[in-house]
């Protein structure tokens, strides 16, 4: 799964760590009550279930409640197959990898620091689900039936079955081995923890050939977890069944990742239980159904609707299964290279009117296929590969083993009207999400603490695919300024978490869905497979993938392939990396001819204490300069200190092309010398040099003095990606101190001499020779140059917006400058240009429109506009979306205690809305409040949540306070410094 927001940690004490079931008990729940008894020939009885609100049916239940001798019939069993279709032919074959799962009882690893799982109770193993769902309502209240077959071994003779349901009701359950038939005496549901428990009036025997039966109801919600519905406006006319929600149009999808499985149809759902799968669903006759395997049949069922069947999947998890129904319709492309004879067919289904903006996704996606089939040695192990946009999506993108699930602005592009910087998102996620199809659909870890063995590779595969398809976009480089920096801002927090981390529950792994997980992870794997070489490297993977195939691994498991391949003790080299928390910073000492060398653990916060310092690393240092020898040095660091010896006095660089994931800490002359050199480094490095310089001067171990004076040397820069890291750590600094008007306006003047060279020369055409990069630094220029001040930029802008919504030139604005003109226009406009860009909000039919336009809505400045953005951002606008507003009001200086009061005011609301999908109000409580510089609104923020149940997003709220008081610190620490030099050189 792709979380495609760059900035995502959570994180709190992991000792504490503990998140029930409050989502489900706040989401809307149905309890379905039947009376009627068994009908020959009918699942279950006959009569239709009457939904009742579970709030209003269970208030004088305790958690647990209890339903006894449900729809039972003194006559016999009354479980059959819907449309009489056979339950599972126990004979039949599978030829995948049997399942043998580790332990499940505790982590696979001995070490103290894990604690034990709850998981299911280790007595039924399922290996086949044969899942139909029919009487869909479309519309109402969207509910659904459905019936569950699921093959399984019963280890221990027992009368009670365990396992996942949340927000479903059972109202019928049958054991069957062989010609005997038990039925189900009881169900109780345990809410808090997600789960049923099926009771029988005697043991059910030890057997590897049971099957049991399950029917039960559920509820398509509109959270985007489980089986879920998105709405959305259709450019034409949809198929005339296509249901209604208010005055949208909606599609079904399922979302199952982590533990959302559950919310669908009850399972067993944790990621090493795996099973095949066959599904089928009953639709509309005008609509069309997907899920992870090709159609195996189509028939008709009840007036107006049809069955349709699919093949069995191959032995996967839980959480990926995937079914989607709407009306959709396709474009299609075949591999070059052949799988098990013959090319592979890759589609992009859309709904009705969108498909040619998949052009862009299919162009990539079979070659991303050929590449990973040819780099890990495996064929891509199904028979077809399907990407679907979906119009409402918590992610990016899903992996879904066969059917890849997208948020439209990941997998659809217009070539007239989107913005040329989604190409590269597009490119990206799709390699990514087609990754997991080895890396956590073919392998996956065998529990959710070892996360990072899906989501950190997926990602530096997806970067090495993108690299190879892209070799001009300098992909590696854009990875080190937004990937690497990103997991170095949550990694430099007390509050963040090793890359592997306890998960006690299945419950509480939404959390690290961070950039520990993926950006962390894939740092350090970039940085060992650096060291290693790619073609060892990629021996090692492959030889990880083979041995585990259609199966659980774990991290040990990965490292023993490498250590074989590379016959080097990998896990000696990266146990700290990836069980310990933090990174180091290397603080250089230079005497003529070697330079001492030590490592501590980096703070952003600035305040290591000894206990905070007591890993040690294994650091390649890269080195660059070592007389003698041309090349990079291969040196590492595996003690606190060293001295290299040799070394260029007149030029030498660590960590070459940023390949290490820590910072380095040079003397102040030799930052001034390096500055002075940047023809000499490589765009990696000048990237990581201004990326370490800016970091180093928050947590105080080097001066703000020397990341300006070093910015300075890049006037003449040309690169789009460099560009990026040395407004990004100028803007770090502008927002700590956005508040210090003097302090402000001087930053200002100085990025404006800055970029001035740039801006003048780029100006506002596009060439037909510009490329990619260059298409972005123009509009990185000029909208920098309209927010800080550049009277030329800001009347062109505002002409340019003038033309565009009078109607007297609609080509005024060019597609791939729309966010710097709208945002400049917001930022310098009153009330007339907020509602022509509100009214371009409600009508763009660009699949990229809405994101920008409310993004520039942000920039407003004053208290009457702030009502008006947020009263419309958090009633018109899609919950998925909540977090651009959110994000677009906190870097908005004049906005950002609006804002915090609007979430004082309003919490309990705002908790209602957002909260039935917790990565949602995670993520809209993390990027609301990170930006306050003041320690006196940490303790304000700390206070206001001390008595609320913070479940689900205690961690967003300890990073929020770590954030806190590391920029107050900064604040208070180099105030004074920064306006003396401002002053100093006439900027202030």
């Amino acid at each position: 799964m792709l979380n495609h927001f760059r900035l995502v940690p959570s994180s709190t004490s992991w000792q504490t760590l503990s998140r029930l079931a409050a989502t489900a008990a706040a989401a809307p729940s149905f309890l379905w009550l039947t009376t009627t008894s068994c009908a020959a020939k009918q699942p279950f009885g006959h009569l239709p279930a009457v939904p009742v609100p579970v709030r209003t049916q269970i208030r004088a239940l305790s958690l647990s409640h209890t339903v006894t001798n449900l729809q039972r019939n003194s006559a016999g069993p009354c479980i059959k197959q819907r449309y009489n279709r056979p339950l599972l032919a126990l004979n039949t074959p599978h030829p995948q990898k049997p399942h043998n799962p580790i332990s499940r009882r505790t982590c696979v690893s001995m070490s103290a620091q894990y604690i034990d799982r709850d998981v299911l109770p280790d007595i039924i193993k399922p290996t086949n689900y044969d899942l139909s769902l029919y009487d869909i309502e479309l519309g109402g209240a969207f509910q659904y039936s459905g019936t569950v077959t699921i093959k399984a071994s019963v280890i221990k003779s027992t009368r009670e079955v365990v396992l996942n349901a949340n927000e479903l009701v059972i109202s019928a359950a049958e054991f069957r081995i062989g010609s005997k038939v038990i039925d189900s005496s009881s169900f109780t549901y345990d809410k808090p923890r997600q789960r049923a428990t099926i009771t029988f009036p005697e043991d059910i025997p030890v057997t590897e050939d049971a099957l049991l039966a399950i029917k039960f109801g559920g509820t398509i919600n509109h959270s985007m977890a489980g089986f879920y519905r998105s709405k959305y406006k259709p450019p034409v006319t949809p198929a005339a069944s296509v249901p209604k929600d208010g005055d949208s149009h909606v599609m079904f999808s399922t979302q199952f990742e982590s533990c959302d499985a559950r919310r669908a149809f009850p399972c067993f759902d944790e990621p090493n239980l795996k099973a095949t799968f066959d599904f089928e669903i009953e639709i509309p006759d005008d609509q069309v159904a997907l899920s992870n395997m090709p159609e195996k049949s189509t028939r008709s069922s009840k007036p107006g609707t049809k069955i349709v069947s699919f093949d069995t999947t191959p032995i996967m998890s839980t959480y990926l299964l995937a079914w989607a129904v709407g009306d959709f319709e396709y474009i299609e492309d075949f591999t070059k290279r052949k799988y098990k004879g013959k090319p592979l067919p890759v589609r992009v289904y859309t709904t009705r009117g969108l498909k040619e903006q998949a052009q862009y996704a299919l162009d990539h996606a079979p070659q991303v296929i050929d590449y990973f089939s040819e780099i890990f040695d495996i064929d891509y192990p199904l028979p077809k590969s399907d990407l679907l946009a979906v119009h409402e999506f918590t992610h990016g993108a899903m992996e879904n083993w066969g059917l890849v699930t997208y948020r439209t602005t990941a997998v659809l592009f217009d070539e007239k009207t989107s913005d040329a910087k989604y190409k590269n998102r597009i490119a990206y996620v799709v390699a990514h999400e087609l990754a997991h199809q080895w890396f956590g659909n073919l392998v996956t870890m065998d529990w959710w603490n070892e996360l990072w063995l899906n989501e950190g590779f997926a990602t530096w595969v997806g970067w090495h695919a993108t690299d190879k398809i892209h070799p001009d976009w300098n992909v590696w480089p854009q990875f080190i300024a937004e990937g690497m920096q990103t997991a170095f801002t949550l990694d430099s927090l007390r509050s963040s978490h090793p890359i592997e981390v306890p998960v006690k529950d299945a419950l509480d792994v939404d959390q690290i869905f961070d950039s520990i997980s993926y950006l962390k992870g894939s740092s350090v794997i970039r940085m060992l497979a650096a060291h290693l070489g790619q073609d060892v490297f990629l021996k090692g993977v492959s030889n990880y993938l083979k041995a585990h195939a259609f199966s659980n691994a774990t991290t040990n498991d990965l490292w023993s392939a490498l250590s074989e391949a590379s016959e080097q003790d990998i896990h000696a080299l990266m146990e700290p990396w990836i069980r310990k928390i933090g990174f180091p910073v290397v603080t250089v000492a230079e005497e003529p001819g070697q330079i001492g060398v030590k490592q501590n653990r980096y703070l952003g916060t600035g305040d290591a204490k000894p206990e905070d310092d007591d890993t040690t690393w294994w650091v390649p240092l890269g080195l660059q300069g070592k007389a003698g020898v041309k090349e990079v040095a291969s040196i590492a660091l595996t003690k606190k200190a060293d001295t290299i010896r040799d070394t260029n006095d007149s030029f030498y660089k660590l960590n070459v092309d940023t390949t290490g994931f820590y910072r380095t800490n040079y003397p102040p002359s030799r930052l001034a010398t390096l500055g002075k050199q940047i023809d000499r480094l490589s765009l990696s490095d000048k990237i990581g040099l201004v990326g370490d310089a800016g970091a180093l001067s928050v947590s105080g171990d080097a001066s703000t003095t020397g990341l300006l004076s070093l910015t300075e040397g890049f006037s003449a820069e040309t690169d789009f990606l460099v560009w990026s890291q040395v407004l990004s750590s100028l803007g770090t600094i502008k927002s700590c101190f956005s508040e210090n008007e003097e302090i402000s306006n001087g930053l200002k003047k100085f990025i404006l001499k800055l970029i001035g060279p740039t801006v003048d020369k780029l100006g506002w055409k596009a060439s037909p020779t510009d490329d990619i990069l260059t298409t972005q630094l123009r509009a990185q220029m000029i909208m920098s140059a309209g927010m800080n001040g550049h009277s030329d930029v800001i009347a062109e802008a505002q002409r340019r917006f003038e033309l565009y919504f009078s109607g007297k030139d609609q080509s005024a604005v060019d597609p791939n400058l729309r966010a710097a003109i709208y945002g400049i226009a917001i930022r310098y406009g009153g009330l007339s240009e907020f509602n022509f860009l509100k009214k371009e909000w409600e009508t763009t039919s660009s699949v990229d429109g809405k994101e920008i336009t409310l993004r520039a809505l942000g920039r407003i400045q004053t208290p009457e506009l702030f009502k008006a953005y947020i009263n419309f951002a958090f009633t018109n606008v899609a919950t998925q979306d909540a977090h651009i507003a959110a994000m677009a009001l906190s870097v908005n200086s004049k906005t950002r205690h609006g804002l915090w009061a609007y979430i004082q005011e309003n919490f309990d609301p705002l908790l209602k809305k957002l909260s039935d999908n917790m990565v949602i109000w995670d993520r809209f409580i993390r990027l609301s409040l990170n930006r306050f510089s003041d320690e006196k609104m940490g303790n304000e923020i700390a206070v206001f949540f001390a008595d609320k149940d913070v479940r689900g997003y205690d961690r967003a709220l300890a990073i929020i306070g770590d954030t806190i008081r590391g920029r107050a610190a900064y604040k208070a620490r180099d105030e004074k410094i920064i306006l003396e030099w401002l002053q100093a050189n006439s900027y202030a």
